[in-house]
């Protein structure tokens, strides 16, 4: 037995799946399964049953599991002590992200690849999602950091956040809209947003959450004509006519290549929020730590320009 058959049959058993454990792992499928087999012939017993769809624990897998993990989490643990002796940061780092993330002033591909040089012993994983599962997966401690849009004014219990964007949301139409009842026009009131076709990031995003909630208040549900994951093609959507978008206040040069007219939700404002989000006890290990001190360091340097 050694620590490699342990990881493997850790990630198969999380991903109930040889195919997507071998993916993970950045590894070939059937090197995999010979190596979980491997671990079965030498403990005298299967851990994983592979007759159903899915895999799945054994009676005895589900009494190894326990054990396996916590052998996983002891090596992780002699490496970071011994790494803290030498200076040298090593593991992974989970990062999630909103779609669009990547256009923030701060440069995160620049940054990414900036602390990548400093320590090359560190896997860093990137995926975009919801804001909604984000913070669900940075509560399992499936992720490490996350860059989120926020729906609420408190974060979930257990988390920390840095807000970096508050701005707030505007409508963006076509000209001829309803709503452009005269030239000069800057502001709308939500209340006229009611029965109109809107045009609106999914649900789960920070923003959604925001226009979901203001709508309630005022005693009405949106009318979700589409929806997308990228404010700039909401933008577009709207510029063909198609409805009015609801988006975090768009640069003046781009609104006016669409065509667009933008106006300001009032009666209640809404605010589009992103922030810096990680566990209330602190991120997984060092590199993940040490990574989240340079993301937030580059972003208070943005808020005191």
């Amino acid at each position: 037995m050694d620590i490699r058959q342990l990881r493997y049959f850790v990630t198969v058993v999380e991903e109930a799946n040889f195919t997507r454990a071998a993916a993970r792992l950045h590894l070939a499928q059937p090197g995999v399964s010979a190596q979980v087999r491997q671990l079965e012939r030498e403990l005298g017993q299967p851990l994983l049953d592979r007759s159903g769809g899915s895999v799945t624990l054994t009676e005895v897998g589900e009494a190894v599991l326990p054990y396996a993990r916590a052998a996983l989490a002891a090596v992780t643990s002699v490496r970071q002590t011994v790494d803290e002796f030498t200076g040298l940061l090593r593991g992974r780092v989970d990062i999630g992200l909103v779609p669009g993330a990547g256009a923030h002033e701060v440069d995160l591909p620049s940054l990414l690849a900036g602390f990548h040089e400093d320590h090359p012993r560190v896997e860093i994983s990137l995926t975009e999602d919801t804001s909604e599962r984000m913070l669900a997966a940075l509560g399992r401690g499936e992720l490490d950091i996350a860059l989120i849009g926020l729906a609420q004014e408190e974060p979930p219990p257990g988390i920390s956040l840095q807000v970096v964007i508050d701005e707030p949301l505007v409508v963006a139409v076509a000209p001829g809209d309803p709503v452009l009842t005269h030239e000069g026009r800057t502001v709308v009131a939500l209340s006229e947003l009611r029965d109109r076709p809107l045009i609106s990031l999914p649900r789960g995003t920070g923003i959604r959450g925001v226009l979901e909630r203001a709508c309630a208040q005022a005693g009405f549900r949106p009318r979700i004509a589409f929806e997308a994951a990228a404010p700039g093609f909401l933008a577009r959507l709207a510029a063909r006519g198609l409805g009015v978008a609801v988006v975090p206040a768009l640069p003046p040069d781009e609104a006016s290549a669409l065509g667009l007219r933008t106006l300001e939700v009032t009666r209640p404002g809404l605010r589009a929020r992103v922030a810096l989000a990680w566990r209330a006890d602190g991120p997984g290990g060092p590199a993940a730590a040490a990574l989240l001190d340079r993301l937030r360091t580059a972003f208070d340097a943005l808020g005191s320009r």
